[in-house]
């Protein structure tokens, strides 16, 4: 071989080396792809329930009377649930009037007043929550009519709390 070919052997060996050193880098140093896309999904979440109250009286009411003083309704929420609920109000009703186990003849629910209690407005905790006093009262009326149905009458409460 000539002095010149060899020579440009060498050339052409060196901008091979060359080419192919910034062909690498070229690919090295921004050789990436990706793909861009979207997408959606569900899912729930559960959500719970209040529990029923109960309302229960404190003490007892013994003693009414045509005309005599009004007596305290004492009354207990008991709030069964886990969690914090609401109450409002307590209503307090007369259920029935009875004599031995029976309706009372010659005496209604006519015959008591019943003064309502305050209003809870309260988050009730877990648990008990005593209401004594509770601004519930209950007295038997003095009417003009012969009252003697009532004599040893039971007056049965109804509460109802919301």
């Amino acid at each position: 071989m000539d002095r010149g070919m060899k020579t440009n052997m060498r050339i052409t060996r060196k901008k091979t080396i060359v080419l192919g050193i910034v062909a690498a880098g070229l690919m090295g140093g921004s050789a990436f792809a990706y793909w861009t896309t979207t997408g959606g999904g569900t899912g729930s979440a559960g959500v719970g329930t209040s529990q029923t109250v109960t309302v229960s009286q404190l003490g007892s009411v013994s003693g009414l009377t045509p005309g005599s003083t009004a007596q305290a309704v004492d009354f207990r929420i008991n709030n069964p649930a886990a969690t914090n609920q609401t109450i409002a109000t307590v209503a307090i009703s007369i259920s029935s009037v009875t004599v031995g186990g029976n309706p009372a003849v010659g005496c209604s629910s006519a015959d008591f007043t019943i003064v309502q209690p305050t209003a809870i407005n309260a988050d009730l905790t877990p648990g008990d929550h005593d209401y004594s006093p509770s601004g519930a009262t209950i007295a038997m009326d003095n009417t003009a009519s012969n009252q003697d149905g009532c004599k040893d009458a039971t007056v049965n409460l109804a509460f109802d709390a919301a």
